[in-house]
């Protein structure tokens, strides 16, 4: 038999009930419990993945597993259509005519024998995706291209696209505080280390290409000597493309000559794949209590491992702590999180509000923007800081799945694009076999929820004006860190994006596939939704 069959029975109770007559009665088990375990009646269903692995499939082979199943008691098997990487494939490739006449037989012959079939609602056991997802319809993200500009004057200028793909949301331009000293860089500063290492200048260059490689040692620490005084509001680390996790302190030196602590934090890059955030090395934003010094210093404790260093970034400017993982760009490192993971402390507030962009100082000036990319704006006296922000995708596939059945994973916000994927795979599925070759399909099953998050899609800041009833466009530089009106309100605004997105996933994505399926009068199965930090959407399926 060439089919692989993986089996994984379902936990089942039987539960009869039975009049207590004696001692005798209580002490022994109920026979007709016991019966009930021996020869379950038909209510009882006992089911399995159905894996078909790596397109090692046969007509021969499918119609001996349903026998097989049937012989044992098994009456309903959940077919997964899996690829596995480290195992020989087989010659019956997904979705060639082969493919189909194997999952018309399969559906028929499971009919015949009376077995429940369930479908995994896209090739691979994660999540909802294929080959026929475009950019444009799958799970994506806001991102941005800056331009930092002086006025007043005119400007005429291409403003280039942070990504290949792309889809224009706004423009939008604020003014920079001129107030602010420059952030710490090696022309204003004297940067050391203990142990020593050349070329620190790089972490400060604003060049994330350069980097500092660093040895593993229990503690490395970092000075920065501004031989003036300098007051820092936040920091900034990012990590060259190198996995790592480690503990940092943040230091200030006092006017006796002892460094004394600011903050400590983590600095955990060590998962990048793009289920656990599409910006896998993602800058780490630390807030600060205002602290001015003429030393500082980061101490890097427990490198394990070659830490790879691009950017650390002492400002004067607020930014708006771990926006990055606030905004889903990083997300928990683990399949499971703890109830905390999401939860952060509250921010210490700025000591000097015109540090911070108010909402009227923001203008959008996305009409100023041609179709090809070219930026025609006066711009008013100050230093301005230009975003152009839209969608890309965060790149995310479905599988595990053979090459042929692997694509871009659907929108989880769009029940338009979610309709659009169930269409093109299970409605396909409808279409080739015969409804009388089919009684027993049931049932469209949603496994574990491993694709990560995304934050932006169609429609969103008209759907978030109307759902907490104010409007979001001044606020999307929080994106990318900068804090609007207070870091307070920059972090509201951001929990009321994060529930907006959880809500969407449950109701949009989770109860979207719900909905199309029972038009086609199936039901829905979901097998594990705590995965990556999303959860709470199984009261969505009735």
């Amino acid at each position: 038999m060439v089919n692989i069959l993986y089996s994984v029975p379902l936990f089942f109770l039987l539960f009869t009930s039975c009049t207590v007559n004696s001692a005798e009665t209580v002490n022994q088990p109920s026979k007709s419990l016991e019966s009930g375990f021996i020869s379950p009646p038909d209510s009882i269903q006992t089911s399995v993945y159905w894996y078909w692995i790596s397109d090692n499939i046969s007509r021969e082979g499918v119609i001996k597993d349903l026998h097989a199943m049937k012989e044992v008691g098994i009456n309903r098997a959940f077919i997964g259509n899996i690829g596995i990487k480290d195992l020989p494939a087989g010659n019956v490739n997904m979705f060639t005519d082969e493919w189909w006449e194997i999952m018309h037989l399969a559906l028929r012959t499971a009919s015949e024998l009376g077995i429940e079939i369930g479908i995994f609602n896209s090739p691979g056991w994660s999540q909802s995706g294929g080959p026929w997802i475009k950019p444009e319809e799958s799970m994506r993200y806001l991102t941005s291209s800056k331009l930092e500009v002086n006025g007043p004057r005119k400007i005429l200028q291409k403003i280039d696209t942070p990504a290949g793909f792309f889809q224009d949301v706004k423009v939008l331009a604020y003014r920079i505080p001129d107030t602010v000293q420059p952030d710490v860089n090696d022309k204003n500063t004297r940067i050391s280390s203990t142990p020593s290492l050349p070329q620190l200048s790089h972490i400060v260059d604003k060049n994330e290409s350069t980097s500092v490689l660093i040895p593993p040692a229990s503690e490395f620490a970092i000075a920065f000597d501004t031989g003036q005084p300098f007051t820092a509001r936040s920091v900034t680390v990012t990590l060259a493309e190198t996995p790592a996790f480690v503990n940092a302190v943040f230091q200030a030196r006092n006017d006796g000559g002892e460094y004394r602590t600011v903050s400590e934090f983590e600095i955990n890059r060590s998962n990048i794949n793009l289920n656990v955030g599409f910006k896998p090395f993602a800058p780490v934003v630390i807030s600060i209590p205002t602290t001015t010094s003429q030393s500082f210093r980061l101490v890097l404790k427990d490198i394990r491992k070659p830490l790879n260093l691009a950017e650390v970034k002492i400002s004067g400017l607020p930014q708006v702590e771990r926006y990055s993982e606030k905004t889903l760009a990083k997300m928990h490192p683990t399949p499971l999180p703890y109830w905390d993971a999401y939860l952060w402390p509250e921010q210490p507030e700025i000591d000097d509000r015109s540090l911070a962009v108010r909402t009227d100082q923001v203008i959008d000036i996305s009409q100023s923007l041609s179709a090809d990319g070219t930026l025609s704006w006066e711009v008013p006296e100050g230093n301005w800081m230009i975003l152009r922000m839209g969608m890309t995708t965060t790149r995310v596939t479905n599988g595990p799945a053979s090459p042929e059945a692997t694509g871009l994973e659907v929108d989880k916000m769009s029940k338009k694009w979610v309709a659009e994927h169930f269409d093109r795979f299970i409605g396909e599925i409808i279409r080739k076999v015969p409804e009388q070759d089919r009684k027993t399909f049931k049932v469209v099953v949603q496994d574990s929820y491993e694709t990560g998050g995304q934050n932006f899609t169609d429609g969103f800041l008209d759907e978030f004006r109307e759902r907490y009833g104010y409007n979001p466009i001044p606020y999307l530089p929080v994106f990318e860190g900068t804090v609007i009106n207070n870091r307070l309100e920059s972090d509201r605004f951001l929990w009321d994006i994060r529930r907006m997105i959880a809500d969407k996933v449950a109701y949009d994505y989770v109860g979207g596939l719900r909905d199309v399926s029972h038009k086609h009068g199936l039901r829905t199965w979901l097998e594990n939704y705590g995965h990556w930090g999303i959860s709470d959407v199984r009261r969505t399926i009735r």
